[in-house]
């Protein structure tokens, strides 16, 4: 693993912007970097970070499997007692899931570790998908890169894929809050993934979804909402007003996502798995072992983006992030660190499209802690 610094694709932000990528620059800041990359060996991808993102995917999957029907590992995970049910519910029915990143510290060295695993509302797939891909392929024609150069990048493909196994007899709406760029972007690319897979797709504003008579979630021309992808965290749906109104088989990601996409599920993965090679020790804050770890990272269980994340050396605070979270309960983690050149931080967005590693994204940043503002970098395979 070693960063690259390479020439910049001359008109790059006129493709961004033709390919609805607007926020390649986000409040200021430049976001998608094009003059650099990560670049690995074929072993490294196959090794190190395709194969352990599918044991920590079977691995996450035997811990939902083992806490759905046990009430005290719910509350653990701090899911609302009267959504139980809701969670059971699309469990037992088998809810097909779309796709999940794990959040990989990989220093190059040793074998790579679990950070967390973003199973609900992640973003930077269309990036990682599309974006990266064409930046390779303009940079092999070029000739910044040779040829056979390639990437982990199945990410399009098992998409479609993906969204094939979803019976195409109704429309899939996609939700989010369309004046955020970014969660506009996310969900167009993958409503453009759905259409190739032939379903019929409809983009709405989530704030715009009403309730019929019926208690059934309804778009703004009082059509059923039958399907519906959203970009909109289930630890905060479970809690709205119309939370109680929310019912399984509908939402994608399915509502048993919330035990995946939820912190606490490290400690819970530690307990079940200690000594695993892709795990770092984890506690809940409150227990004892927690105080014991000489570098750690403590983290709210629904914390995004870095928020509110502090890396602590003999319980002493050295990094913070401000933010929205911290009010909830909090996990400990074994501080792991991040691979660095020039300056910079690297953690790796391992993809699962269903249950299969697909695709790799790297995002950077100038502190420990990847945060809001972090950017993203492509990478590559040594030809």
């Amino acid at each position: 693993m070693r960063r690259l610094t390479l020439p910049e694709r001359p008109g790059w932000r006129d493709k961004a912007r033709e390919v609805g990528f607007g926020f390649h620059e986000m409040y200021g800041e430049p976001y998608w970097l094009d003059s650099a990359a990560y670049a690995f060996s074929l072993d490294e991808i196959e090794e190190r970070i395709e194969a352990p993102t599918e044991a920590l995917h079977e691995l996450c999957m035997e811990v939902v499997e083992s806490v759905v029907e046990n009430e005290r590992e719910l509350r653990r995970l701090s899911i609302p007692e009267s959504r139980f049910d809701l969670i059971r519910d699309s469990w037992r029915a088998g809810d097909r899931h779309l796709y999940g990143r794990f959040d990989l510290a990989y220093d190059g060295e040793g074998p790579a570790k679990m950070l967390e695993y973003n199973a609900d509302t992640p973003t930077s797939i269309f990036e990682a998908a599309w974006f990266q891909h064409n930046w390779l392929i303009d940079q092999i024609e070029l000739g910044v890169l040779p040829d056979g150069t390639d990437q982990f990048n199945l990410l399009q493909e098992s998409l479609i894929e993906a969204f094939a196994t979803f019976p195409a007899d109704r429309i899939i709406h996609f939700a989010c809050w369309t004046a955020n760029d970014e969660d506009r972007g996310t969900c167009a690319y993958l409503m453009d993934c759905a259409v190739q897979a032939g379903h019929r797709v409809e983009m709405i504003d989530i704030r715009a979804i009403g309730v019929d008579a019926q208690d059934r979630f309804v778009d703004t021309s009082e059509r059923t909402i039958d399907r519906c992808f959203k970009l909109y965290p289930w630890e905060d749906m479970l809690r709205e007003p119309f939370g109680p109104k929310v019912r399984a088989g509908v939402f994608i990601e399915p509502a048993w996502k919330a035990i995946l996409s939820n912190k606490a599920i490290l400690p819970l993965l530690w307990e079940r798995n200690p000594g695993h090679p892709n795990l770092l020790p984890a506690y809940f804050a409150e227990d004892p072992r927690a105080a014991g770890l000489a570098k750690s990272v403590s983290k709210p269980i629904f914390s995004r983006e870095g928020e509110n994340v502090t890396l602590l050396e003999a319980g002493r605070v050295v990094e913070t992030a401000d933010g929205d979270y911290g009010a909830e309960k909090r996990i400990v983690q074994a501080y792991a660190p991040l691979f660095a050149a020039d300056g910079q931080h690297a953690v790796l967005g391992s993809w699962v499209i269903g249950d299969r590693a697909a695709g790799l994204g790297m995002r950077e940043d100038g502190g420990r802690i990847t945060r809001n503002l972090s950017r993203f970098v492509p990478h590559v395979i040594d030809a």
